[in-house]
Parts: C-alpha cells; sequence; structure tokens
C-alpha cells in the first residue's frame, strides 16, 4: 500500500532556496529585511514543493490567525430563510477571500447561545468579528467587548450613545424611506400606510422616522408593527385593511413584508398600483422583480455592506477604524 507522502517542511523549501530557516520564516510570515532576489527563491521553492504553512506555528509568530467570526444574532430559520443575509454574507465572504482570510460563521439560536459565542471569541481563534442583525436588548455587543477583539456592526447599533469607537457600516434607512413616501404622495396618494419592521431593530426604527418624516400627522391606524418576515407583513397587512380600508398606498419596511402584502391585497380583490401602490426596501431581486407587479422600492447595495464591514475590520486590525453609511436609491417598478 503506497503511504501517504510527508507535508513539505520549512527546512525543505530552506534547502530548495538555499537560504536559512530564518529567512523562509520571515518569508513565509510576511516579515521585513528579506532582499528581494532571495523572497523570489523562496516563493519559487514554496511553489515548487507545494509547501503549505503550519497556521499555528505561524499564528504564533504573527499573532493573527487569518480568520473572522461573522456572527448573526438570528435563529438558523430566519437566516437561510432571508435572502438578505444570504447576500451580506457574500459580500463578507469575497474580501475575506480576497484577503486570504477564513470566515467562520456563528448563529445564535436563542440567548443560552450567547455565552457560548462569547467564549469562542474570547478564546483566540479568530482576529475579529463582524456583527450583524442586533436587537437593542441583545447582551451581544457587551460581551463582545469583554471579549476583547476588534468588532464592526452591520446597522447603527441602538447602544452605543456617543461612543466613538464603535465601528458599523449602515445604509440611509431613514432617508431612503422619506424618498419611498414622498414618491407615494407625489403619485397623488393621500393614505399611506407603513408596516414596520422589528421595532427592536434600529433599521426599521429609522425606516418608521423616515415614514413620519412625510406623514407626520397621519391617521396613527395606517402604522402596523410587523418582523420583517414573510408571515408577519401578511398579518400587518390584514390588520390595516381591516381598521383602515379606504388606504391607498403602502410602504413596507423590507421586500420580503411588501411581497406578503402584494398577496393579501390580491385576496381582497384591490388592484396594484391602481388602488394601492406599494413601495418596498432593500430591491433584493430574487423577491423584487418576481412580484405580480414588480416591485418598486428602496435599493440598499447589501452585498457591498458586507464587504465594507470586512474590509474596515481588516483595516481596523491594522489601527485604521472608521464607520461607514451608504446612499439608498429609490428603483421605480410596476408596484408604485
Amino acid at each position: 500500500m503506497t503511504g501517504i507522502a510527508p507535508r513539505p517542511t520549512l527546512e525543505a523549501v530552506a534547502a530548495r532556496a538555499g537560504v536559512s530557516r530564518a529567512t523562509v520564516s520571515r518569508v513565509v510570515n510576511g516579515g521585513d529585511g528579506v532582499r528581494e532576489p532571495l523572497v523570489e527563491r523562496v516563493r519559487r521553492a514554496v511553489e515548487e514543493l507545494g509547501y503549505v504553512p503550519n497556521q499555528a506555528a505561524r499564528s504564533l509568530v504573527t499573532r493573527r490567525h487569518d480568520a473572522v467570526a461573522v456572527v448573526v444574532a438570528e435563529p438558523e430559520s430566519r437566516v437561510f430563510a432571508d435572502p438578505f443575509f444570504a447576500l451580506q454574507l457574500r459580500g463578507i465572504s469575497k474580501e475575506l477571500t480576497a484577503q486570504d482570510n477564513q470566515l467562520v460563521l456563528l448563529l445564535t439560536e436563542g440567548r443560552d447561545d450567547h455565552a457560548r459565542v462569547a467564549r469562542y471569541l474570547a478564546g483566540g481563534h479568530v482576529d475579529g468579528a463582524l456583527v450583524f442583525s442586533l436587537h437593542l436588548d441583545d447582551p451581544l455587543p457587551g460581551l463582545i467587548q469583554q471579549a476583547g477583539i476588534p468588532t464592526v456592526f452591520g446597522g447603527r447599533p441602538g447602544w452605543n450613545g456617543d461612543r466613538n469607537d464603535v465601528v458599523y457600516v449602515d445604509s440611509d434607512n431613514r432617508g431612503g424611506a422619506r424618498d419611498a413616501v414622498r414618491h407615494l404622495v407625489g403619485l397623488g396618494r393621500s393614505r399611506v400606510a407603513h408596516i414596520t419592521g422589528a421595532l427592536d431593530q434600529t433599521s426599521a426604527v429609522d425606516r418608521l422616522d423616515g415614514y413620519r418624516d412625510v406623514m407626520g400627522d397621519a391617521d396613527p391606524r395606517l402604522v402596523a408593527e410587523g418582523d420583517f418576515t414573510p408571515g408577519g407583513g401578511e398579518r400587518a397587512m390584514r390588520e390595516l385593511l381591516d381598521r383602515c380600508p379606504d388606504l391607498d398606498a403602502l410602504f413596507a419596511a423590507n421586500d420580503l413584508t411588501a411581497s406578503s402584502a402584494l398577496r393579501v391585497l390580491r385576496e381582497r380583490g384591490l388592484r396594484v398600483p391602481e388602488d394601492v401602490a406599494v413601495i418596498g426596501f432593500d430591491d433584493m431581486l430574487p423577491v423584487a422583480e418576481q412580484t405580480d407587479p414588480a416591485l418598486t422600492t428602496v435599493r440598499q447595495d447589501i452585498e457591498e455592506m458586507g464587504r465594507l464591514m470586512a474590509r474596515l475590520l481588516l483595516r481596523g486590525v491594522e489601527g485604521e477604524p472608521g464607520s461607514v453609511v451608504l446612499p439608498t436609491t429609490l428603483v421605480r417598478r410596476g408596484s408604485a
């Protein structure tokens, strides 16, 4: 039986390149002080031998693990059912892969998982954490702070007060909501309803505030609380129609909510946009382009948000933090 060939060692690379073991170690671990011709000889030897650095040993030298934890404060059933999370994770993964970093996905099914996540983060397994979908009473930020690792948040944290050391990536949720409601008013609609997202998340609060910026004196019965899920959108739409059957427009906190609202409106015999104009938020193409009619919505670049989160974290590890708020754009389709 043929045995498995032994892994090439640092010593073997040194012998092939005709340099010392210390020189190979400096080149492999990104150290300075090695002349370019020697660097090229070492890299050529690494390629010829198929040498792969021992990550544990490398971490001892560099104090870096080339791994980043992505913490999503939602249960598995929500994360894998909502395309928002897939888009954000794709952006994160692309950026980490381009920087030769590994993604470690951590989900929280419930509060019992928070201690587990905190222990993992404090255990020295990763260089930092990307955290999103936080809720206002979530203990995770405090636990992560105790872990003492660099962190970037997806979405404006609602608990940070005046702290300027909290780094986050967000979209202009309030401004995007204002644009959506102004468009509906510009169409001549006067009974504009709103289905909110989960109001323990800053994105939902900001979108509600944007709605109120335009419709400040609107009937309070025109606002129904949802939770960013299709089921929540369906319940809220039925509630709105039961108490305000003369509503003529709807701004929904996200595309999944808007999609469910469209189904309820159709069931009630109402035409979109003739009877009720509808606008969502996100512009997730698998949802927005497949509704009937196609959904007018506020576009936020979800994948780019993920990419920027990862980029800021990797820069922050090098001491260059900073938060980013991305602009939004109203995308007009058939529903409004």
